[in-house]
């Protein structure tokens, strides 16, 4: 199998490119550093997301219209990068990724909130504390590190909707993950899948 590129564009071909050549150098906690003036060049450049890609989709795995839009993916499942959209007043579950990555506002705003699984003692089964607020603009961007780094929710707040581009370590849409209600503690499974492409 070969490296999936849906978008396959100059653009695209050389951000894959300096992301490769950063992990090749270092772990991936380290060479996310590396990877940051290639990530806000992409998030600064207007012209190279097609609009078919910023669009919502009613079909989508994590609901409320909300849009996960394949860009690229490795052939071993390590890496992906893609799109995701999410309606005016749409707010996505409080998920994990299971991933390293970076993630970056492209279009419109977001808030998001961060948490943090409360308790030491065997953290993974405590409950979920909201641990911090962000309001995020374009060209603002994070990281993620599991285990305990990478459990959100956001929410668009523009009249338009979110684009965020998510560069992650695993084949994020493919992947089964966790969606959490911490109001109640509940739990699930589930997996997103891709708005443009299938999972084997």
């Amino acid at each position: 199998m070969a490296d999936e590129y849906v978008l396959d564009t100059p653009a695209v071909r050389a951000f894959v490119g300096a992301v490769r050549q950063a992990l090749a150098a270092a772990p991936p906690d380290q060479a996310m550093h590396a990877m940051r003036p290639a990530f806000a060049a992409l998030l600064a450049d207007e012209g190279w997301l097609p609009e078919a890609f910023r669009q919502p989709d009613t079909s989508g795995g994590m609901g409320g219209g909300i849009a996960t839009w394949l860009i690229y993916r490795a052939a071993d499942g390590g890496l992906s990068l893609f799109a995701l959209v999410v309606p005016p007043g749409a707010a996505t579950p409080v998920h994990d990724h299971l991933a390293w990555g970076l993630v970056g506002l492209y279009a419109g705003e977001q808030d998001e909130e961060v948490f943090r699984h409360a308790g030491p003692a065997d953290a993974q089964r405590a409950p979920l504390a909201l641990a911090e607020r962000n309001h995020l603009r374009p060209g603002d961007f994070y990281v993620l590190l599991p285990p305990e780094g990478d459990i959100h929710r956001v929410a668009t707040t523009s009249a338009t909707p979110s684009v965020s581009i998510h560069l992650l370590g695993n084949d994020t849409g493919c992947t089964w993950r966790h969606a959490y209600t911490p109001e109640d503690g509940g739990v699930r499974e589930f997996r997103s899948g891709w708005s443009n492409s299938p999972c084997s």
